[in-house]
Protein backbone atom coordinates (compact mmCIF):
# COMPACT_ATOMS: atom_id res chain seq x y z
CA UNK A 1 0.00 0.00 0.00
CA UNK A 2 2.84 2.28 1.07
CA UNK A 3 4.10 2.42 -1.95
CA UNK A 4 0.99 2.83 -4.33
CA UNK A 5 0.62 6.36 -2.20
CA UNK A 6 3.98 7.75 -1.91
CA UNK A 7 4.15 9.06 -4.92
CA UNK A 8 1.51 11.04 -4.75
CA UNK A 9 3.45 13.29 -2.26
CA UNK A 10 6.69 12.74 -3.90
CA UNK A 11 6.79 13.80 -7.58
CA UNK A 12 8.12 16.53 -9.35
CA UNK A 13 5.87 19.60 -10.71
CA UNK A 14 4.25 20.93 -7.02
CA UNK A 15 5.83 24.10 -7.78
CA UNK A 16 4.98 24.32 -11.65
CA UNK A 17 1.82 27.18 -10.82
CA UNK A 18 1.89 29.56 -8.51
CA UNK A 19 -1.08 28.91 -5.89
CA UNK A 20 -4.41 29.60 -6.60
CA UNK A 21 -4.70 27.83 -10.00
CA UNK A 22 -6.91 25.45 -8.85
CA UNK A 23 -9.26 26.76 -11.15
CA UNK A 24 -6.82 27.32 -14.13
CA UNK A 25 -5.39 31.40 -13.26
CA UNK A 26 -2.01 32.26 -12.64
CA UNK A 27 -1.34 34.60 -9.69
CA UNK A 28 -0.97 38.17 -9.26
CA UNK A 29 1.24 40.81 -8.27
CA UNK A 30 -1.33 41.50 -5.33
CA UNK A 31 0.94 44.26 -3.79
CA UNK A 32 0.98 46.04 -7.18
CA UNK A 33 -2.44 46.04 -7.59
CA UNK A 34 -3.26 47.09 -4.19
CA UNK A 35 -1.21 50.21 -4.76
CA UNK A 36 -2.53 50.62 -8.19
CA UNK A 37 -6.27 50.84 -6.54
CA UNK A 38 -4.97 52.73 -3.85
CA UNK A 39 -3.80 55.50 -6.27
CA UNK A 40 -6.83 55.51 -8.31
CA UNK A 41 -9.16 56.20 -5.15
CA UNK A 42 -7.12 59.04 -4.18
CA UNK A 43 -7.08 60.48 -7.40
CA UNK A 44 -10.81 60.71 -7.67
CA UNK A 45 -11.79 61.99 -4.26
CA UNK A 46 -11.70 65.38 -3.72
CA UNK A 47 -10.04 67.50 -1.05
CA UNK A 48 -7.25 66.19 1.26
CA UNK A 49 -5.47 63.23 0.13
CA UNK A 50 -6.88 59.98 2.70
CA UNK A 51 -5.98 55.92 2.78
CA UNK A 52 -9.20 54.64 2.88
CA UNK A 53 -7.74 50.95 2.99
CA UNK A 54 -6.58 49.53 5.74
CA UNK A 55 -2.93 49.42 6.14
CA UNK A 56 -2.26 45.24 5.74
CA UNK A 57 1.45 45.55 6.18
CA UNK A 58 1.17 43.10 9.48
CA UNK A 59 -0.58 40.45 7.40
CA UNK A 60 0.85 37.57 5.38
CA UNK A 61 0.25 37.52 2.01
CA UNK A 62 -2.89 35.95 0.13
CA UNK A 63 -0.65 33.63 -1.93
CA UNK A 64 2.78 31.80 -0.90
CA UNK A 65 4.01 29.02 -2.88
CA UNK A 66 5.27 27.93 0.66
CA UNK A 67 4.46 27.99 4.11
CA UNK A 68 6.72 27.06 6.71
CA UNK A 69 5.02 27.05 10.24
CA UNK A 70 7.52 27.54 12.83
CA UNK A 71 10.60 30.17 12.71
CA UNK A 72 13.03 28.40 14.72
CA UNK A 73 16.26 26.91 13.14
CA UNK A 74 14.74 23.94 11.30
CA UNK A 75 12.04 26.15 9.46
CA UNK A 76 15.02 29.00 8.29
CA UNK A 77 17.00 25.90 7.39
CA UNK A 78 14.21 24.35 4.96
CA UNK A 79 13.37 28.67 4.20
CA UNK A 80 17.03 29.06 2.98
CA UNK A 81 17.60 25.61 0.96
CA UNK A 82 14.01 26.42 -0.64
CA UNK A 83 15.82 29.84 -2.34
CA UNK A 84 19.07 28.76 -2.43
CA UNK A 85 18.55 25.80 -4.63
CA UNK A 86 15.24 27.50 -6.45
CA UNK A 87 15.85 27.47 -10.29
CA UNK A 88 16.07 31.01 -10.52
CA UNK A 89 16.32 34.18 -8.33
CA UNK A 90 12.17 34.38 -7.25
CA UNK A 91 11.10 31.88 -8.05
CA UNK A 92 9.09 30.15 -5.20
CA UNK A 93 7.61 32.65 -3.15
CA UNK A 94 8.01 31.19 0.62
CA UNK A 95 6.35 32.54 3.53
CA UNK A 96 7.73 31.74 7.37
CA UNK A 97 4.85 31.77 10.64
CA UNK A 98 6.16 31.87 13.60
CA UNK A 99 4.03 32.68 16.77
CA UNK A 100 6.76 33.95 19.28
CA UNK A 101 9.02 36.44 17.13
CA UNK A 102 10.92 36.71 20.86
CA UNK A 103 11.79 33.21 20.85
CA UNK A 104 11.39 32.69 24.69
CA UNK A 105 10.33 29.68 24.11
CA UNK A 106 11.84 28.15 21.72
CA UNK A 107 14.07 25.10 21.64
CA UNK A 108 16.70 27.07 19.63
CA UNK A 109 17.63 29.59 22.03
CA UNK A 110 17.71 27.56 25.08
CA UNK A 111 19.16 24.39 23.91
CA UNK A 112 23.02 24.06 24.85
CA UNK A 113 24.59 24.68 21.59
CA UNK A 114 26.16 21.42 20.75
CA UNK A 115 27.39 19.49 17.80
CA UNK A 116 28.56 15.76 17.31
CA UNK A 117 29.06 12.84 15.28
CA UNK A 118 29.15 10.38 17.94
CA UNK A 119 25.82 8.85 16.86
CA UNK A 120 25.19 5.06 15.94
CA UNK A 121 23.13 5.58 12.88
CA UNK A 122 24.99 6.43 9.62
CA UNK A 123 22.38 9.36 8.77
CA UNK A 124 22.16 11.02 11.68
CA UNK A 125 26.51 11.53 11.54
CA UNK A 126 26.32 12.63 7.53
CA UNK A 127 23.82 14.99 8.98
CA UNK A 128 26.41 16.46 11.80
CA UNK A 129 29.44 16.37 9.51
CA UNK A 130 27.74 18.31 6.78
CA UNK A 131 26.47 20.71 9.91
CA UNK A 132 30.06 20.87 11.07
CA UNK A 133 30.91 22.25 7.41
CA UNK A 134 28.19 24.57 7.19
CA UNK A 135 29.20 26.23 10.20
CA UNK A 136 32.57 25.95 9.71
CA UNK A 137 32.14 28.18 6.59
CA UNK A 138 29.18 30.11 8.16
CA UNK A 139 29.74 33.30 6.10
CA UNK A 140 30.40 31.67 2.86
CA UNK A 141 26.61 30.56 3.13
CA UNK A 142 24.84 33.53 5.28
CA UNK A 143 26.73 36.55 4.30
CA UNK A 144 24.30 39.43 3.43
CA UNK A 145 26.00 42.49 1.70
CA UNK A 146 27.11 45.45 4.25
CA UNK A 147 25.84 43.26 7.14
CA UNK A 148 28.63 42.17 9.68
CA UNK A 149 29.83 38.87 9.21
CA UNK A 150 28.76 36.15 11.94
CA UNK A 151 30.83 34.87 14.42
CA UNK A 152 29.33 31.50 16.16
CA UNK A 153 31.94 31.55 19.13
CA UNK A 154 32.43 28.49 17.93
CA UNK A 155 34.40 26.03 20.58
CA UNK A 156 35.94 23.03 19.18
CA UNK A 157 36.64 21.10 22.61
CA UNK A 158 34.85 18.31 21.17
CA UNK A 159 32.57 15.75 22.90
CA UNK A 160 33.77 13.07 25.44
CA UNK A 161 31.36 9.78 25.91
CA UNK A 162 31.88 7.98 29.01
CA UNK A 163 30.74 3.97 29.10
CA UNK A 164 30.44 1.34 31.70
CA UNK A 165 31.70 -2.12 31.24
CA UNK A 166 28.24 -3.10 30.25
CA UNK A 167 27.88 0.01 27.37
CA UNK A 168 31.72 -0.62 26.29
CA UNK A 169 31.03 -3.12 23.14
CA UNK A 170 28.34 -0.88 21.79
CA UNK A 171 30.59 1.80 21.84
CA UNK A 172 33.05 0.00 19.95
CA UNK A 173 30.30 -0.70 17.95
CA UNK A 174 29.04 2.77 17.28
CA UNK A 175 32.81 4.24 16.79
CA UNK A 176 33.11 1.46 14.04
CA UNK A 177 30.11 3.38 12.25
CA UNK A 178 31.74 7.03 12.87
CA UNK A 179 34.82 6.25 11.63
CA UNK A 180 33.29 4.77 8.74
CA UNK A 181 31.40 7.71 7.91
CA UNK A 182 34.39 10.26 8.09
CA UNK A 183 34.50 11.32 11.72
CA UNK A 184 37.18 11.88 13.64
CA UNK A 185 36.88 10.21 16.90
CA UNK A 186 39.38 7.74 19.28
CA UNK A 187 38.55 5.40 21.58
CA UNK A 188 40.24 5.90 24.79
CA UNK A 189 40.66 3.15 27.98
CA UNK A 190 40.58 4.40 31.59
CA UNK A 191 44.55 4.94 31.76
CA UNK A 192 44.61 7.21 28.85
CA UNK A 193 41.56 9.13 29.73
CA UNK A 194 43.28 10.52 33.26
CA UNK A 195 46.83 10.81 30.95
CA UNK A 196 44.53 13.32 29.06
CA UNK A 197 42.13 14.89 31.21
CA UNK A 198 43.95 14.47 34.62
CA UNK A 199 40.71 15.85 36.17
CA UNK A 200 38.38 13.24 35.85
CA UNK A 201 37.82 10.26 38.39
CA UNK A 202 37.21 7.25 35.96
CA UNK A 203 35.46 5.10 38.64
CA UNK A 204 33.25 2.84 36.77
CA UNK A 205 34.32 3.86 33.44
CA UNK A 206 35.28 0.88 31.07
CA UNK A 207 36.05 3.40 27.49
CA UNK A 208 35.44 6.48 26.05
CA UNK A 209 35.15 8.12 22.98
CA UNK A 210 36.61 11.52 22.30
CA UNK A 211 35.65 13.50 18.91
CA UNK A 212 39.33 14.71 17.94
CA UNK A 213 37.92 17.55 15.00
CA UNK A 214 34.73 18.86 14.28
CA UNK A 215 32.92 18.80 17.81
CA UNK A 216 32.05 21.28 20.42
CA UNK A 217 29.10 23.97 20.82
CA UNK A 218 28.46 27.37 19.08
CA UNK A 219 26.12 30.26 20.17
CA UNK A 220 22.37 28.62 18.55
CA UNK A 221 21.01 32.25 18.90
CA UNK A 222 23.78 33.74 16.15
CA UNK A 223 22.79 30.64 14.12
CA UNK A 224 19.41 31.69 14.44
CA UNK A 225 19.52 35.56 13.96
CA UNK A 226 22.07 34.81 10.60
CA UNK A 227 19.67 32.58 9.08
CA UNK A 228 17.12 35.04 9.09
CA UNK A 229 18.84 37.63 8.38
CA UNK A 230 19.80 35.70 5.52
CA UNK A 231 16.73 34.32 4.21
CA UNK A 232 15.51 37.99 4.43
CA UNK A 233 17.44 38.75 1.67
CA UNK A 234 16.31 36.08 -0.16
CA UNK A 235 13.34 37.23 -0.39
CA UNK A 236 11.56 34.78 2.42
CA UNK A 237 8.57 36.27 4.05
CA UNK A 238 7.34 36.71 7.63
CA UNK A 239 4.76 36.43 9.61
CA UNK A 240 3.47 36.69 13.48
CA UNK A 241 0.75 34.55 14.36
CA UNK A 242 -0.92 31.05 14.89
CA UNK A 243 -1.82 28.31 12.28
CA UNK A 244 -4.94 27.74 13.51
CA UNK A 245 -6.89 25.86 10.19
CA UNK A 246 -5.87 24.32 6.87
CA UNK A 247 -8.31 24.30 4.02
CA UNK A 248 -7.96 20.88 2.25
CA UNK A 249 -9.86 18.61 -0.75
CA UNK A 250 -9.98 15.03 -0.54
CA UNK A 251 -9.61 12.46 -3.04
CA UNK A 252 -10.49 8.63 -2.76
CA UNK A 253 -8.24 6.07 -4.00
CA UNK A 254 -7.56 2.31 -4.11
CA UNK A 255 -4.45 0.71 -3.00
CA UNK A 256 -3.02 -2.38 -5.21
CA UNK A 257 -5.36 -4.61 -2.38
CA UNK A 258 -8.26 -2.55 -3.43
CA UNK A 259 -8.55 -1.12 0.21
CA UNK A 260 -9.78 2.74 0.29
CA UNK A 261 -7.23 5.35 0.93
CA UNK A 262 -8.26 9.46 1.54
CA UNK A 263 -5.68 11.65 0.17
CA UNK A 264 -5.63 14.98 1.31
CA UNK A 265 -4.23 18.30 -0.39
CA UNK A 266 -4.02 21.50 1.48
CA UNK A 267 -5.05 24.39 -0.06
CA UNK A 268 -5.09 27.17 1.93
CA UNK A 269 -3.47 28.04 5.58
CA UNK A 270 -5.25 30.06 7.87
CA UNK A 271 -2.98 32.39 10.54
CA UNK A 272 -4.68 33.70 13.29
CA UNK A 273 -2.80 37.21 13.78
CA UNK A 274 -0.93 37.69 16.98
CA UNK A 275 -3.03 39.47 20.08
CA UNK A 276 -5.99 39.91 17.52
CA UNK A 277 -9.22 37.70 16.98
CA UNK A 278 -8.82 38.05 13.00
CA UNK A 279 -7.00 35.70 10.53
CA UNK A 280 -5.77 35.46 7.36
CA UNK A 281 -6.10 32.59 4.98
CA UNK A 282 -2.87 32.25 2.70
CA UNK A 283 -3.30 29.79 0.01
CA UNK A 284 -0.52 28.09 -0.80
CA UNK A 285 0.59 25.05 -2.97
CA UNK A 286 2.80 23.09 0.08
CA UNK A 287 3.12 23.51 3.69
CA UNK A 288 6.37 22.69 5.91
CA UNK A 289 5.54 21.89 9.06
CA UNK A 290 8.60 22.72 11.25
CA UNK A 291 6.72 23.54 14.81
CA UNK A 292 9.21 21.41 16.90
CA UNK A 293 7.78 20.84 20.05
CA UNK A 294 4.14 21.32 18.94
CA UNK A 295 4.51 20.00 14.98
CA UNK A 296 2.00 17.33 16.80
CA UNK A 297 -1.00 19.74 16.87
CA UNK A 298 -0.34 21.12 13.45
CA UNK A 299 -0.23 17.72 11.90
CA UNK A 300 -3.68 16.98 14.01
CA UNK A 301 -4.98 20.22 12.23
CA UNK A 302 -4.00 18.82 8.39
CA UNK A 303 -6.06 15.78 9.75
CA UNK A 304 -2.81 13.39 10.22
CA UNK A 305 -4.39 10.76 12.66
CA UNK A 306 -7.60 10.66 11.52
CA UNK A 307 -8.28 7.34 11.30
CA UNK A 308 -9.18 3.82 12.72
CA UNK A 309 -6.39 3.07 14.96
CA UNK A 310 -3.92 0.48 13.25
CA UNK A 311 -4.56 2.22 9.97
CA UNK A 312 -2.23 4.82 8.37
CA UNK A 313 -4.82 7.20 8.44
CA UNK A 314 -4.77 6.59 11.79
CA UNK A 315 -1.50 7.03 12.25
CA UNK A 316 -0.16 10.40 14.35
CA UNK A 317 2.32 12.21 14.35
CA UNK A 318 4.45 11.02 17.78
CA UNK A 319 6.18 14.09 18.66
CA UNK A 320 5.36 16.14 21.68
CA UNK A 321 7.10 18.73 23.97
CA UNK A 322 9.59 17.05 27.02
CA UNK A 323 11.18 19.45 29.25
CA UNK A 324 14.97 19.54 29.76
CA UNK A 325 16.86 21.85 32.36
CA UNK A 326 20.19 23.47 32.19
CA UNK A 327 22.12 24.21 35.25
CA UNK A 328 24.82 26.72 34.96
CA UNK A 329 27.64 26.62 37.87
CA UNK A 330 30.72 28.57 38.91
CA UNK A 331 33.75 26.29 39.92
CA UNK A 332 37.50 28.40 39.93
CA UNK A 333 39.16 24.92 40.63
CA UNK A 334 37.48 23.25 37.50
CA UNK A 335 38.47 21.53 34.74
CA UNK A 336 40.26 23.89 31.59
CA UNK A 337 39.52 25.89 29.05
CA UNK A 338 40.30 22.36 26.81
CA UNK A 339 37.76 20.83 28.30
CA UNK A 340 35.14 18.98 26.04
CA UNK A 341 31.19 18.40 26.93
CA UNK A 342 31.29 15.38 28.87
CA UNK A 343 28.88 12.67 28.95
CA UNK A 344 28.93 10.86 32.12
CA UNK A 345 27.75 6.35 32.38
CA UNK A 346 24.77 8.41 34.26
CA UNK A 347 23.56 10.31 31.55
CA UNK A 348 24.57 13.35 33.27
CA UNK A 349 26.34 15.69 30.68
CA UNK A 350 28.75 19.15 31.46
CA UNK A 351 30.57 21.87 29.52
CA UNK A 352 32.64 25.10 30.04
CA UNK A 353 30.35 28.04 29.60
CA UNK A 354 32.97 31.10 28.57
CA UNK A 355 35.74 32.29 30.50
CA UNK A 356 35.09 32.77 33.61
CA UNK A 357 35.33 29.66 35.23
CA UNK A 358 31.17 28.52 35.15
CA UNK A 359 29.84 25.05 33.95
CA UNK A 360 26.47 24.45 32.66
CA UNK A 361 25.14 20.61 32.43
CA UNK A 362 21.89 18.43 33.20
CA UNK A 363 20.81 15.16 32.78
CA UNK A 364 17.50 13.82 30.81
CA UNK A 365 15.08 12.20 32.95
CA UNK A 366 13.86 8.55 33.08
CA UNK A 367 10.13 8.14 32.25
CA UNK A 368 9.37 8.00 35.77
CA UNK A 369 10.72 11.53 35.63
CA UNK A 370 9.69 13.42 33.32
CA UNK A 371 8.25 16.45 34.15
CA UNK A 372 5.22 18.38 33.82
CA UNK A 373 5.63 20.72 29.85
CA UNK A 374 3.12 23.19 30.52
CA UNK A 375 5.40 25.30 31.80
CA UNK A 376 9.52 26.24 31.82
CA UNK A 377 9.81 26.24 36.11
CA UNK A 378 12.85 24.76 36.99
CA UNK A 379 12.97 22.15 39.36
CA UNK A 380 16.01 22.73 41.14
CA UNK A 381 15.54 19.50 43.35
CA UNK A 382 16.23 17.23 40.06
CA UNK A 383 19.98 18.95 40.16
CA UNK A 384 20.37 18.00 43.99
CA UNK A 385 19.32 14.86 43.48
CA UNK A 386 19.34 13.40 39.94
CA UNK A 387 22.61 15.59 38.52
CA UNK A 388 24.94 16.93 41.03
CA UNK A 389 25.78 13.43 42.33
CA UNK A 390 26.96 12.13 39.25
CA UNK A 391 28.99 15.20 38.72
CA UNK A 392 30.68 15.72 42.23
CA UNK A 393 31.70 12.15 41.03
CA UNK A 394 33.26 12.39 38.05
CA UNK A 395 34.86 15.66 38.54
CA UNK A 396 35.51 16.26 42.48
CA UNK A 397 36.62 19.92 41.99
CA UNK A 398 33.09 20.87 41.27
CA UNK A 399 31.33 23.08 43.39
CA UNK A 400 27.59 24.77 43.85
CA UNK A 401 24.72 25.74 41.71
CA UNK A 402 25.00 29.43 40.24
CA UNK A 403 21.51 29.21 37.64
CA UNK A 404 19.64 27.45 35.93
CA UNK A 405 17.15 27.57 32.88
CA UNK A 406 14.47 24.68 31.00
CA UNK A 407 13.59 24.43 27.34
CA UNK A 408 11.83 22.04 25.40
CA UNK A 409 12.94 18.76 23.26
CA UNK A 410 10.35 17.98 20.11
CA UNK A 411 10.51 14.58 22.00
CA UNK A 412 9.82 11.95 19.18
CA UNK A 413 8.59 9.34 21.15
CA UNK A 414 8.56 6.41 19.02
CA UNK A 415 12.50 6.26 18.26
CA UNK A 416 13.68 10.13 19.27
CA UNK A 417 14.42 10.04 15.46
CA UNK A 418 13.41 12.91 13.37
CA UNK A 419 10.80 13.03 10.83
CA UNK A 420 11.86 14.34 7.86
CA UNK A 421 9.81 14.45 4.20
CA UNK A 422 6.48 14.52 3.08
CA UNK A 423 3.26 12.45 5.16
CA UNK A 424 1.83 9.62 2.77
CA UNK A 425 -1.53 11.36 3.04
CA UNK A 426 -1.34 14.60 3.26
CA UNK A 427 0.29 15.08 0.24
CA UNK A 428 1.84 18.16 0.44
CA UNK A 429 2.74 18.33 3.95
CA UNK A 430 6.39 17.92 4.55
CA UNK A 431 8.02 17.72 8.15
CA UNK A 432 11.06 18.65 9.99
CA UNK A 433 11.06 18.27 13.25
CA UNK A 434 11.12 14.88 16.50
CA UNK A 435 14.68 15.27 16.56
CA UNK A 436 14.46 14.86 20.27
CA UNK A 437 17.24 17.47 20.90
CA UNK A 438 19.69 17.10 17.96
CA UNK A 439 17.59 19.20 15.30
CA UNK A 440 19.28 22.25 16.25
CA UNK A 441 22.93 20.89 15.25
CA UNK A 442 21.80 19.33 12.41
CA UNK A 443 19.53 22.05 10.90
CA UNK A 444 21.61 22.74 7.74
CA UNK A 445 21.25 19.48 6.80
CA UNK A 446 17.92 19.11 7.31
CA UNK A 447 16.66 21.86 5.98
CA UNK A 448 18.88 20.76 2.83
CA UNK A 449 17.19 17.73 2.52
CA UNK A 450 13.52 18.83 2.80
CA UNK A 451 14.25 21.57 -0.25
CA UNK A 452 15.55 18.89 -2.37
CA UNK A 453 12.32 16.46 -1.46
CA UNK A 454 10.17 20.04 -2.40
CA UNK A 455 11.97 21.00 -5.54
CA UNK A 456 13.28 17.81 -6.34
CA UNK A 457 10.84 14.98 -5.69
CA UNK A 458 13.61 12.66 -3.63
CA UNK A 459 16.67 13.13 -0.97
CA UNK A 460 19.57 14.11 -3.17
CA UNK A 461 22.76 14.67 -1.31
CA UNK A 462 21.70 12.82 2.13
CA UNK A 463 19.29 9.90 1.45
CA UNK A 464 17.17 10.25 4.72
CA UNK A 465 14.32 7.63 3.57
CA UNK A 466 14.44 6.17 7.12
CA UNK A 467 13.29 8.73 8.69
CA UNK A 468 10.08 9.14 6.59
CA UNK A 469 6.61 9.23 8.50
CA UNK A 470 5.86 5.59 6.73
CA UNK A 471 8.12 3.91 9.73
CA UNK A 472 5.71 5.13 12.04
CA UNK A 473 2.92 2.64 10.43
CA UNK A 474 4.79 0.16 10.03
CA UNK A 475 6.59 -0.17 13.16
CA UNK A 476 10.13 0.22 11.95
CA UNK A 477 12.17 1.93 14.49
CA UNK A 478 15.77 3.69 13.68
CA UNK A 479 16.58 3.47 17.29
CA UNK A 480 19.48 6.37 17.97
CA UNK A 481 21.46 4.63 21.24
CA UNK A 482 23.80 8.22 21.69
CA UNK A 483 20.56 10.85 22.58
CA UNK A 484 22.31 12.92 25.29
Amino acid sequence: MIRRVLPHGMGRGLLTRRPGTRRGGFSLDWDGKVSEIKKKIKSILPGRSCDLLQDTSHLPPEHSDVVIVGGGVLGLSVAYWLKKLESRRGAIRVLVVERDHTYSQASTGLSVGGICQQFSLPENIQLSLFSASFLRNINEYLAVVDAPPLDLRFNPSGYLLLASEKDAAAMESNVKVQRQEGAKVSLMSPDQLRNKFPWINTEGVALASYGMEDEGWFDPWCLLQGLRRKVQSLGVLFCQGEVTRFVSSSQRMLTTDDKAVVLKRIHEVHVKMDRSLEYQPVECAIVINAAGAWSAQIAALAGVGEGPPGTLQGTKLPVEPRKRYVYVWHCPQGPGLETPLVADTSGAYFRREGLGSNYLGGRSPTEQEEPDPANLEVDHDFFQDKVWPHLALRVPAFETLKSAWAGYYDYNTFDQNGVVGPHPLVVNMYFATGFSGHGLQQAPGIGRAVAEMVLKGRFQTIDLSPFLFTRFYLGEKIQENNII
